[in-house]
């Protein structure tokens, strides 16, 4: 009897605030990976890797669409505006990339329609001066519907008359919502049932039973990516006994988009926190907008660790700590006359936390494109180590710059 091989998975996550450099890990693990899964979030945020010194922005589709041969899979767990999908895979086919036939797009995506944009910027406006920051893409909305199981999915768009009367339903309520409550303006049912129904013949194709193809994948001996920010399996189909090492994308200090808590803050006018934001590049790479940095955070770091699994972290952007004399790592927080040395669960507690910080020597060498831990400073070294001591988990890679080379490996996820 032939012994079926027993594939290695990998997951990649972020651990922070999202924008940890996930898009490039991804991009050169997918060497060792026969498919690249995206099983969460939207069209919100997006990676950017960089390849030969020429960049290339992702938003929905993964970053293995960029090594030929490389099947992608959309998990269900994935938010998808088909306009938006469309629109990526028509730039990357038109500079060489062939993306039709290589994606297979799950038929239990939730999809993101107009009322969800609607939704999400008439809210903010309400919101006023306690707005949330979101891009008003219409993620949140979209997931909102999910867990109210009035989503519409992909399935949906491809049966006509189906698709028209949950249209028809959702827009009842949502326009109410939109109309009565929030003054905004409707949605119109006939327009937006006739903008989505034009983009259907394109995306049939591409249409599949994700969970079932990652799963037979998997049977035949095929390695696999799952790139994201948390629940994996729920987010792609598969169970969690093909999940067999999680790696945790970690920038070496710390970044947020939009409003919350954020205890290692640093002001980016000037100082150590303009250092970070115009060195490290910090704006979004969908939106464009600048992004709030500050010192690296171990205690926020701690919990997502155990929250996600993390096997082992990738430290990205070391470089851009080059110069810095002294560097600040937050250990802790002081919550209401207590020391804590985890991030909190709730966000009331978050905003008052108050960071507890050591401070190491920096190091003026520069780091970028070192491809051994020998060829790093001495400092730099003791940072890395550092981290790992607060954080309870290796440091498995170590980015020193946007090129696939410029990477340093102490242990492969894949082998």
């Amino acid at each position: 009897m032939t012994q079926t091989k027993i594939a290695k998975n990998v997951v990649v996550i972020g651990t922070q605030w999202g924008d940890e450099g996930k898009g490039k890990i991804v991009d050169w693990l997918t060497d060792h990976a026969q498919g690249v899964v995206r099983f969460q979030g939207g069209h919100n945020a997006g990676h950017t890797l960089v390849i030969g010194g020429q960049k290339t922005a992702l938003q929905l589709i993964p970053s293995g669409i960029m090594r030929a041969g490389t099947a992608c899979y959309i998990g269900n767990g994935v938010v998808l505006s088909v306009p938006d999908l469309l629109r990526e895979i028509d730039k990357l086919q038109a500079n060489g990339v062939e993306v039709a036939s290589r994606l297979k797009i799950s038929e239990a995506c939730p999809v993101i329609l107009p009322y969800h944009t609607a939704l999400d910027a008439a809210r903010e406006i309400a919101r006023g001066a306690a707005k949330i920051g979101t891009t008003g893409k219409g993620i949140g909305p979209a997931y909102e519907d999910k867990v109210a199981r009035r989503a519409i999915r992909v399935a949906d768009l491809l049966n006509e008359e189906r698709f028209a009367e949950k249209l028809r339903d959702n827009l009842d309520y949502h326009n109410f919502v939109l109309t009565n409550y929030l003054k905004a303006p409707a949605v119109e049912f006939q327009k937006t049932l006739d903008d989505t129904l034009a983009n259907v013949p394109r995306i049939r194709p591409m249409v599949a039973d994700v969970s079932s193809a990652l799963y037979a994948a998997h049977k035949a001996g095929a390695s696999l990516l799952f790139e994201g920010a948390g629940n994996a399996a729920a987010g792609s189909g598969v169970g969690p006994n093909m999940l067999h090492y999680i790696l945790g994308i970690t920038k070496a200090y710390t970044t947020r988009v939009g409003s919350g808590p954020f205890p290692s803050e640093l002001p980016t006018d000037a100082g150590v926190g303009k250092h970070l934001a115009s060195v490290g590049h910090e704006f979004g790479t969908v939106t464009g907008r600048a992004r709030r940095c500050g010192w690296f955070d171990a205690a926020l770091l701690k919990r997502s660790v155990q929250i996600n699994g993390v096997s082992g972290m990738c430290l990205t952007k070391l470089d851009v700590l080059d110069g810095l004399e002294t560097l600040k790592l937050c250990t802790g927080y002081k919550v209401d006359g207590k020391v804590v040395d985890i991030f909190p669960v709730g966000a009331e507690e978050a905003a008052r936390c108050e960071a507890i910080y050591e401070e190491m020597p920096g190091w003026s060498d520069s780091t970028v494109g070192a491809q051994s831990m020998d060829a790093l400073p001495v400092n730099a070294r003791n940072y890395i180590m550092r981290i790992q001591e607060l954080v309870g988990v290796p440091v498995d890679m170590i980015s020193t710059g946007p090129d696939r080379e410029e990477t340093i490996v102490l242990r492969h996820p894949f082998i």
